[in-house]
């Protein structure tokens, strides 16, 4: 049976196929030999056709081309809204185009991209000449229609022929353990947990942005074939993305989709959440120990059931003056968040304002935000209220959607009819226009506060509109830790940068006193220090640091590390929105010479310095750690140093997760502080980890709104010569409101016992008062 045929049988239908070219109906026996292909230059690349078959190629810049056909031709499109304007995410790079009796080529300065005369199948190279991506050589492309509750659609497949080596990532968030995708099959359907984003990252150095919102399959069973496979499609459409670093492979997306923007210097500190405070006094009393026990915190939330009718924005008798109390958390330097939904009661009035307006997911209780006047309605009937009453930032649950009220299951929205479109050609769609339509109207309403939303699914795109995704209702276990780190690696594979999870599981609700629960959250809370947002939540009738005595101390020493690390976490914040990096680093993005890293899912870099193991194994007081190759590593407890290249076995008790610095790290700590605006100007410890020679750029702004944007900010680019043992802070560039006009940094040469774990150091090599100028320190 053909892969066609096979396909067909799978979805129970009649097939009727196309084959790069060739239509094959019912049963497919052997293949003749395929019609001739036809290639001449577009003003673009170049387009071919194969039989009935139409395929073109755009050459979009020098690292990025855009792979469309269509399987009986024809000009049909969709619209496309995770990518930016076409003046903007394809811009078109000089190209040459070559043919020959075998094939045609363009040629870009970075890459290359032909096309077989003999077979209609696409191979990619790099400037230097090496294929690193071609499809099948057989059969590549299929296209079989399907009939599906009346409907009539394309099935889409593409199949390329991976190396035998290579490793795959992205793909978005998935529960699996798994971290290298080779050899399974990915589903590419929003789900609880689930977050769907069609990037696949090589660890070849190159990306394949699968450019559809439908359903997907993306298998790999095959060992030498990769196969991408849509439920619904005018045709294949995908962009080839090549580094080769894999920061390289996210700037490309990201020129394509959109860039990240600086998040508020307040949503990189402590976030507490529980399902469910029942009140404002409730959430006052917590601030107010948090305070009083001097334990940093920047944030709490408020979770569902604060209404009277879901959908609109009036609170329940518990809550008696929200503007007033949400003012008494401001005043003690608290912001908060509130849970909303898409999913609408259909008493609540902003229901009954968008159902006779066609505003609605027709036969499901959410709005359809693939509307704009919906977008505007959700906006004004739900959303502006709340935000004009003084929350800070929004938590957009359920944005896969949940599909019936009250609150039952996943939407399938391949089966709807939305405004933009067949809802199996927009499947995965709603988290983005969800999100971005309240970003858009943010903006919109008041630019001084920046974007903050939280929200548990995603799609191509979503990285622009200020949105955190946490990993959803995961379980409360060290198989669902374990579950956590790989998933959370590869969705910043997936070019998203900020991430959370429950910190010690959603559910199901244990004994917090219980001492091996107990462990588990503390260890769960070591590995959030380290995660882009820190946010603790949980179905627990308690979830205060307090409520887990037992290990409490060590909770709070992890929480004022997290604080210490302000300084240099907010100037990765920048490198995200400036340069397009990732914080949370699988250790195949640094190190992508070392194939040891490449099945490594439960190690990272926590930006350019520090490598993060947590431990996921109950009991544990060690674990086995790998120390990459090419670097020198610093132990961040001991001030050991050890050459990469080798697996070590940490010291982990239960007060300690393994850190190493990597040599030539420049680290800077601020003092303890209590919130993430309380200290902002230091003074600033400056670990040094010599050993190699290193970089790193302090960055400063005003913490909120969107001035960073129009020039307003700072960077002290700092420098650490091996060869001259010399530490330079050259010159600041930039300025912006409230900018000290001096700051003190204390100077710490790391060595064996000294400048080591999180407590600010109790004596310095070297203090300086630095007035902007540049002044080069030298070590003794």
């Amino acid at each position: 049976m053909s892969r066609c045929g096979f396909v067909a049988r799978f979805l129970m239908v009649a097939p009727v196929c196309l084959t790069a070219g060739l239509m094959q109906a019912q049963i497919v026996g052997q293949l003749p030999a395929l019609p001739a292909v036809s290639v001449v230059e577009s003003a673009r690349g170049f387009d071919a056709t194969i039989g009935p078959e139409t395929l073109r190629v755009v050459v979009c810049s020098n690292a990025i081309v855009h792979v469309v056909t269509r399987p009986v031709g024809g000009t049909v499109e969709h619209a496309q809204p995770w990518l930016l304007p076409a003046d903007q995410s394809c811009k078109g790079a000089p190209f040459q185009f070559t043919k020959d009796a075998k094939s045609a080529t363009v040629t870009t300065a970075g890459i290359s991209a032909s096309i077989s005369l003999d077979r209609g199948n696409l191979t990619f190279k790099s400037a230097d000449g090496k294929t690193f991506l071609h499809e099948a050589g057989s059969v590549p492309r299929t296209y079989s229609t399907v009939t599906e509750n009346g409907v009539q659609r394309t099935h889409i497949v593409d199949r390329f022929s991976p190396d035998q080596t290579e490793a795959f990532y992205g793909l978005g968030q998935h529960q699996s353990g798994m971290f290298n995708y080779r050899g399974s099959t990915v589903e590419l359907g929003q789900n609880n947990t689930d977050a769907a984003v069609p990037l696949l990252v090589s660890s070849r150095g190159y990306g394949i942005v699968w450019n559809t919102a439908a359903f997907t399959y993306v298998d790999n069973r095959f060992p030498l074939e990769l196969s991408f496979d849509s439920m619904a499609g005018d045709g294949v459409d995908y962009f080839v993305v090549y580094g080769p670093e894999m920061d390289g492979v996210i700037h490309q997306y990201r020129n394509l989709t959109g860039h990240a923007p600086m998040l508020p210097r307040w949503s990189y500190g402590f976030i507490q959440s529980k399902d469910r405070y029942k009140s404002l006094d409730e959430i006052l009393a917590i601030a107010n120990r948090y305070r009083a026990e001097k334990i940093p915190i920047d944030a709490i939330v408020q979770d569902w059931f604060w209404w009277k009718t879901e959908g609109d924005p009036v609170f329940n008798e518990n809550y008696h003056d929200v503007a007033g109390d949400l003012k008494k958390l401001h005043e003690e330097n608290f912001h908060t968040m509130i849970s909303t939904w898409g999913l609408l009661d259909p008493r609540s009035q902003t229901y009954q304002k968008l159902d006779p307006a066609g505003l609605l997911i027709p036969n499901a209780h959410v709005y359809d935000p693939s509307n704009a006047k919906a977008r505007d309605e959700y906006w004004q009937s739900l959303i502006h209220p709340l935000f004009a009453e003084g929350w800070d930032s929004f938590w957009l649950d359920s944005a896969e959607p949940e599909e019936f009220w009250p609150h039952g299951g996943d939407a399938i929205l391949r089966d709807k009819k939305l405004s933009i479109g067949d809802g199996a050609m927009y499947t995965n769609l709603f988290p983005l226009m969800h999100n971005e339509g309240i970003q858009q109207h943010w903006r919109a309403t008041n630019d001084d506060k920046r974007v903050f939303l939280l929200t548990r699914s995603a799609f191509l795109g979503q990285q622009r509109v200020g949105a955190t995704v946490w990993s959803g209702d995961v379980y409360s276990s060290f198989w669902g830790l374990r579950r956590q780190v790989a998933a959370g690696l590869n969705f910043a594979l997936s070019g998203m940068p900020y991430w959370t999870t429950d910190i010690g599981g959603y559910w199901p609700t244990f004994n917090v006193q219980d001492p091996a629960y107990q462990e588990l959250y503390l260890r769960w809370f070591q590995f959030g220090v380290f995660c882009p947002v820190f946010r603790s939540h949980g179905h627990r009738p308690n979830n205060e640091m307090w409520t887990y005595a037992k290990v409490e101390p060590t909770l709070v020493e992890y929480d004022k590390l997290r604080y210490r690390m302000m300084p240099y976490l907010y100037s990765l914040a920048w490198k995200v929105s400036d340069g397009d990096s990732t914080i949370q680093r699988p250790l195949v993005m640094d190190f992508r010479a070392d194939p040891e890293t490449w099945n490594i899912g439960d190690q990272f870099m926590f930006g350019p310095a520090l490598m993060v193991s947590p431990v996921l194994e109950a009991g544990a007081t060690d674990r086995r750690v790998y120390l990459p190759k090419g670097a020198l590593w610093v132990d961040f407890w001991t001030g050991r140093t050890t050459e990469g290249g080798v697996h070590v076995q940490a010291d982990a008790p239960l007060e300690r997760i393994p850190l190493y610095v990597r040599a030539g790290s420049i680290l800077p700590l601020g003092p303890d502080e209590q919130y993430a605006g309380e200290k902002v100007n230091g003074p600033i410890e400056l670990r040094v980890y010599r050993g190699s020679d290193g970089s790193f750029d302090l960055y400063q702004d005003e913490g909120d709104g969107y001035n960073y944007e129009k020039g307003k900010h700072s960077l002290i680019p700092i420098t650490w010569s091996e060869a001259t043992r010399t530490l330079t802070l050259g010159a600041r560039s930039g300025s912006y409101a409230g900018m000290p006009q001096t700051m003190t940094f204390h100077i710490v040469w790391v060595g064996a016992g000294h400048g080591i774990g999180g407590s600010e150091a109790t004596q310095f090599d070297k203090t300086i008062v630095y007035n902007g100028t540049a002044v080069s320190i030298k070590a003794e």
